[in-house]
């Protein structure tokens, strides 16, 4: 394939869904990663796309959101960093919830060889992987949300979860700013993490660096008000907090 032809076909996919990793273009084409990030470069030096750390943006994307399956790819490395070292927080016998994030989704894949336990989650791919596991499973319901196609929302979701508490909290975010604030771009998400950071023992944020002193719409809370905040980076060199204990690196 021409350098030419690859470039065109890197548009096409993208005018499908806005943003891909490398690695989701290289499996999709066929072609090899290194191969990927020339023609990328090529087609940012013309103002076409717009490249982050991982991945790549259509440089005037309507706002459609990124799907599951593109955001699992995304940092996957580091998240799965994270998850591990998140794991360690958990003890057999938890009652646990795991929102509808990628780095909740790397949680989840690990808690089968953990013990016994029970999981709480509105994330339709943490239902569909952990139901093939002797995991005690529990779904709230709810409709599928019209901003992120993997998970339910909703009052009949928020209705279940305010009549439940937890052992701890797994949850991510689209953006950590420096004072300590976090953010996320789907509304409907942020009302069902507000249930759980109240009826939650152990609330833990997974954030990995590429969400810091990043900005989105929807006020989530603040790293005061959650137990632990797990980074593949050292967050004391990042946030103005006295409480350094809370952050753990992975």
């Amino acid at each position: 394939m021409y350098k030419c032809e690859r470039e065109n076909e890197i548009l096409t996919i993208m005018s499908e869904t806005e943003y891909a990793t490398v690695e989701y273009l290289a499996r999709k084409m066929s072609i090899s990663p290194s191969s990927i990030r020339r023609d990328l470069r090529n087609l940012e030096e013309r103002g076409l796309v717009t490249r982050s750390y991982g991945g790549v943006r259509l440089a005037h994307a309507s706002g459609k959101h990124i799907p599951f399956s593109l955001r699992s790819h995304e940092n996957s490395l580091q998240k799965k960093q994270i998850a591990k070292a998140a794991a360690r927080l958990i003890h057999p016998g938890d009652v646990i919830f795991l929102d509808g994030s990628s780095s909740a989704y790397f949680v989840a894949e690990l808690l089968p060889s953990i013990g016994s336990m029970t999981v709480i989650t509105n994330s339709i791919d943490v239902l569909s992987y952990l139901s093939h596991y002797d995991v005690k499973l529990y779904c709230p319901g709810g409709i599928v949300s019209n901003e992120n196609k993997a998970v339910l929302v909703g009052g009949y979701t928020q209705s279940f979860l305010q009549g439940i508490h937890v052992d701890v909290a797994f949850f991510s975010v689209q953006a950590v700013r420096e004072d300590g604030s976090f953010y996320d771009c789907y509304s409907e998400e942020v009302a069902v993490r507000n249930i759980l950071m109240q009826n939650a023992d152990r609330r833990i944020l997974l954030c990995d660096s590429s969400k810091w002193n990043r900005s989105s719409t929807f006020y989530q809370g603040h790293v005061r008000d959650i137990d632990y905040v797990v980074s593949d980076r050292d967050l004391n060199l990042f946030f103005r907090d006295p409480t350094p204990e809370k952050y753990i690196l992975a």
